[in-house]
């Protein structure tokens, strides 16, 4: 399915965002009904978890996922979003379609119900989901080992680096100190996946507190 656009400009806040996905996730029809449990907005992308029940109480049949115990199903569905000229537009998904968005918190995630097939294309996005919720995220002074060198705009690459800041205007931007070189460098959340923690800044005993300590001792 191709995009959607409001030429009418009704959708053009956060509380209008949401309430579309709601409307877009319920329907009611002879048989089943189908509302919305849980949304949530990760950049511009909407991540919803909605629930299908039949209307006379029997248990639904789906070929894609296992019913709950009280009968229904829920799924993940996804809302690409964006604006153009001012005029809001989504293209949506269901997980098995195999999306390539895959940021859903997992407090959505933990809301569908299970798969029947543990190699489709839904187990995968709900996997990437939760390697991507996996991903820490570091304090300033946290010493980091990444899984993997990251190559810079000039050729070098870097693996270990220092969680710290700079700043632009009032704004404290997160950034990251190369251990090599001293240089700074912004790093994507992906960067950080499988990184390790070789040192944190809340154990870390400051030089004048270190050399107090080392005097007691002696």
């Amino acid at each position: 399915m191709g995009w959607l656009f409001y030429t009418d400009r009704r959708v053009q806040t956060y509380a209008d965002e949401k309430a579309e996905i709601a409307r877009l996730c319920t329907s009611h029809g002879d048989t089943r009904k189908t509302e919305l449990v849980k949304a949530c907005k990760v950049g511009s992308t909407w991540y919803a978890a909605a629930r299908v029940t039949n209307l006379d109480g029997t248990p639904v049949e789906d070929t894609t996922y296992v019913t709950d115990a009280d009968g229904s199903i829920t799924f993940g569905a996804v809302f690409l979003t964006r604006y153009d000229d001012g005029c809001w537009g989504y293209k949506d998904m269901e997980e098995s379609a195999g999306p390539n968005e895959s940021r859903a918190p997992l407090g959505l995630i933990e809301l569908l119900s299970n798969l029947k097939d543990e190699g489709s294309y839904a187990q995968d996005w709900r996997q990437r989901c939760r390697n991507w919720a996996a991903i820490p995220d570091y304090e300033e002074g946290d010493k980091i080992r990444l899984a993997t060198p990251v190559t810079l705009t000039d050729g070098s690459a870097c693996q270990i680096v220092t969680a710290t800041h700079y700043r632009r205007g009032r704004q404290k931007r997160r950034c990251y100190r190369i251990e090599e070189t001293g240089g700074l460098v912004r790093l994507s959340k992906a960067s950080l996946a499988g990184s390790e923690l070789l040192s944190s800044a809340k154990v870390a005993v400051s030089p004048v507190l270190a050399e107090f300590l080392a005097g007691q001792g002696g």
